[in-house]
Parts: structure tokens; C-alpha cells; sequence
């Protein structure tokens, strides 16, 4: 299995202490020209609100200039929360979508608020939005494929357009047993956000999502997981670039939301309970030189039986971002 490991990439265009945020959205577009040109599989976007850490708030709009930079890599939300919005307007986004970039793009959505409740309810005032989630999907996929909904349904006869030869393809995005359950029961592929969770959960999830399967959007199960893992040129230097995601991960712990630091400014002394979270994120992480974080991923694919990974690296640097996926693509070549 690890041998047919296909690799590609999430961002979600973090603020960089010192730089305009403005950059942080010019520097995904160029992350995926650059990943095309590397082989990655697919170039997926997140959805965020109002978190100063992360601006990528829109990934339907941030795909549209993917689009039509790229002209063969895959190019997805992970994920559009759908309780925030209506069915039938993702489905219009996603077919403009599809036709500008006609069999590249993949509709991730997810249950949870990508916010918290506040700003969920600037989004949706209605405060029970999630609990309509399943039929939210389902109409969904009726309309990204052309399908009619069923009678009865204040939707049926509705189209969304414009139409063509492709359709998105929709993915179940999860950090729990929700999820697994519901890609499991409308057949469609799954991602678990395995960075989310540093793990827990991930084995389980994928498992209940094999046994709930059954053939639906897709005829057989489909799951990867989404990963946190940086590579530099030595190991050394990768640690020493970690810094800045480390330092946010410990801030998140206490509640202290900001852009990513640099990491000489982020190394700065940790309390004694910041250090024990700390070590516990140095022990999980996936840091290293490209052979190293290759090796430490095709290991976790084949604990969990999967044949794609999908990568998510900050650094505050966009050029040793960039750098980390080429150093990970070339192992790949090189381990073939």
C-alpha cells in the first residue's frame, strides 16, 4: 500500500506576524502553482472565521484563483461548513467551480462551526442549523449531480447551474465518529482531520466508516487523512522552524488567539504547565528532513490502511513552506 501513497496538501492561509494579511492569500495561490508543479494530488482550502490566527475564511472564492492558476492538480474546500449556508448556494458555487476547472474540483463539507458560536450565529442565526446536517447533504449532492429531490421536497425541480460533462465530487470531512457514520451511510469518501484530533480517534474513525460503508456517491470506501508534518533541508533546521506552529499550539491551549510568530521570537521561555503540552506536541509531531517525514507518513498510512495523505505545514516563512513540500515530494520520487 505504501508504495502507491499518493501525497497532497491542505492550507489555510495563516496570518504571519509582520506581513499584511493580504499576503497570506496571495502566498496559497502560489503554494499551488508551486505543489502542481511538485505532483501533489490535490490542493485543498479550509474554512475559518473570525480567528486572527487563520484567514482563509472563504475557500469557495480562494479555489476560483486556484482554478484558473492551475490546470491539473485537484482543488477542494476542507471543508465548506454547511450548516452556515444553504445547500443550493454551495451547489451553484461549486458547479461555477467545476466548470472553471471541469473535473478538478472536490466539495469537502463539515458539521462543525469552523468558529465559535457567536460568529456561527453571524453566519446562521438559526442556532439548530447542525441538526439539519444529513438532509443538508444530501440535498446537496442531489443538486451538484443533477438529480431531482424527492417529491414532496420544497427543492424538487430546482437545478443548480450551470451544467456540464463533470460534477464536483463530495467528501465527508470528520474528527469523530459523526462523520465516519454519515460518509459510511451516503457512500461518500471520507478525510479525517487527523492534525485536529493529534491522532485520537483516527483508527476508530476510519474503521466505523469501512463498516457503516455502503455504496452510495462512490461504490466502495475512499478515506484519507489530513496531517501536520514540516520537512527542511536538515533536521536540526526543522525543529528550529517548528517553533512558530508550536508556540501557537500552546497559546490555543490557554485561549491566546494571534498570527504565527517567527521562531526566534516564538522560542521564547514556556511555563512549566506550557512545557509539559509542549513535549507532548515535540513527541507527536512530524518533523524532520523529507525522508524522515516521508517515512514517519507511510508509516501512519499503513497503521491505518490508506493510500493518501494529506499534508497541512505552517511556517512563517513562505518560502521554507514551499521548500517543506519539495523536500517531501523528492523523497517520494526518490523512495519509488
Amino acid at each position: 500500500m505504501t508504495a502507491a501513497l499518493r501525497l497532497s496538501v491542505l492550507d489555510q492561509s495563516v496570518a504571519c506576524a509582520g506581513r499584511p494579511q493580504d499576503e497570506s492569500i496571495s502566498n496559497t495561490v502560489a503554494l499551488a502553482e508551486h505543489c502542481e508543479r511538485l505532483g501533489y494530488e490535490r490542493f485543498w482550502l479550509s474554512e475559518h472565521h473570525a480567528l486572527p490566527t487563520i484567514v482563509g475564511t472563504a475557500p469557495e472564492v480562494l479555489m476560483a484563483a486556484v482554478a484558473v492558476r492551475t490546470s491539473r492538480i485537484r482543488i477542494g474546500s476542507a471543508g465548506v461548513m454547511l450548516p452556515h449556508y444553504s445547500a443550493f448556494k454551495v451547489a451553484e458555487q461549486f458547479r461555477v467551480l467545476d466548470a472553471l476547472a471541469p473535473g478538478r474540483i472536490d466539495l469537502g463539507v463539515g458539521r462543525a462551526p469552523g468558529s465559535d458560536q457567536r460568529t456561527a450565529m453571524l453566519l446562521n442565526s438559526n442556532a439548530r442549523a447542525a441538526d439539519d446536517f444529513p438532509q443538508q447533504v444530501r440535498d446537496l449532492h442531489a443538486w451538484v449531480s443533477g438529480q431531482d429531490l424527492p417529491g414532496g421536497h420544497p427543492g424538487r425541480g430546482v437545478s443548480a447551474y450551470p451544467r456540464g460533462s463533470t460534477e464536483p465530487q463530495l467528501w465527508m470531512l470528520g474528527s469523530s465518529g459523526y462523520g465516519a457514520q454519515l460518509a459510511g451511510h451516503f457512500g461518500l469518501p471520507y478525510s479525517f482531520a487527523y492534525f485536529i484530533t493529534e491522532g485520537e480517534g483516527a483508527a476508530e474513525g476510519l474503521e466505523l466508516y469501512r463498516h457503516m460503508f455502503k455504496p452510495g456517491v462512490i461504490d466502495k470506501p475512499q478515506a484519507n487523512i489530513c496531517v501536520w508534518a514540516l520537512a527542511a533541508d536538515t533536521e536540526e533546521q526543522a525543529w528550529h522552524l517548528f517553533a512558530s506552529r508550536e508556540r501557537a499550539r500552546v497559546d490555543r491551549q490557554i485561549g491566546r488567539f494571534g498570527p504565527l510568530l517567527p521562531p526566534q521570537e516564538a522560542a521564547r521561555e514556556y511555563t512549566a504547565g506550557e512545557e509539559a503540552y509542549r513535549q507532548t506536541l515535540r513527541r507527536k509531531a512530524i518533523v524532520g528532513t523529507g525522508p524522515q517525514v516521508l517515512a514517519r507518513l507511510r508509516a501512519l498510512a499503513e497503521e491505518l490502511q490508506i493510500d493518501e495523505v494529506v499534508v497541512i505545514t505552517w511556517t512563517w516563512d513562505p518560502l521554507a513552506q514551499r521548500r517543506s513540500y519539495e523536500l517531501l515530494a523528492q523523497a517520494m520520487r526518490e523512495a519509488r
